[in-house]
């Protein structure tokens, strides 16, 4: 069935667009609710006029939008969060956590459904986070997740640790090359006397 979209339904449809749907889909959810209408040449017009109001309050929407996106653009966030021993966070920073973090920082209050955050952060470190504003306005902020201080002993600790390992590796390395060298080294002479005979 041909239908007239009347309100912006959320990965189906703007306001004002004309789409084929399933029969029981319309008649069951969408013209029942008032979400659309069927496809008439009345509704079509009235479509049009939806969708000029609706391009309009867009427009509108997206300029007020981006000088916001702007200021989020240049954002450097640091959220602190608690650090377990082995290095990982106690719980994770969530969309929720973000948007109480710019609000605090610059004032501006972010819905936490815009911040698209595939998953939580559970591992410290520095992220690049989108932020939808409007359907075409995003900003990119960025996103540092560091230990807080009562965890930043046990974040020192793990750095050693890990700079202890990796200079024991080293040191591995070097010893198995030299050993590689002086027994190619022994070789050689034995190799030498073997041609002489």
């Amino acid at each position: 069935m041909k239908v007239v979209f009347l309100q912006d339904v959320e990965g189906i449809a703007l306001v004002g667009e004309v789409k084929e749907v399933k029969n029981g889909f319309a008649r069951n959810y969408l013209i029942p609710r008032g979400l659309a209408a069927p496809a008439t040449k009345e509704n079509l017009r009235y479509a049009k006029v939806l969708a000029e109001r609706e391009a309009r309050r867009q427009a509108k929407l997206d300029a007020e939008a981006q000088p916001i996106a702007e200021r989020l653009a240049e954002l450097e966030l640091a959220i602190e969060a608690r650090v377990g021993e082995t290095g990982r966070l106690f719980g994770s920073v969530t969309n929720r956590d973000i948007a109480e973090a710019i609000a605090q920082k610059v004032g501006v209050t972010v819905d936490p459904h815009h911040i698209l955050l595939p998953e939580p952060i559970r591992e410290l470190g520095r992220r690049d986070v989108t932020i939808k504003l409007t359907r075409n306005v995003a900003a990119t902020v960025h996103v540092e997740v560091v230990p807080d201080e009562a965890s930043k002993a046990i974040v020192e600790r793990l750095k050693a640790q890990e700079e202890a390992a990796r200079l024991e590796a080293e040191k591995r390395k070097a010893e198995a090359e030299y050993a590689a060298r002086a027994e190619q080294g022994r070789r050689a002479p034995a190799a030498d006397d073997a041609a002489d005979a």
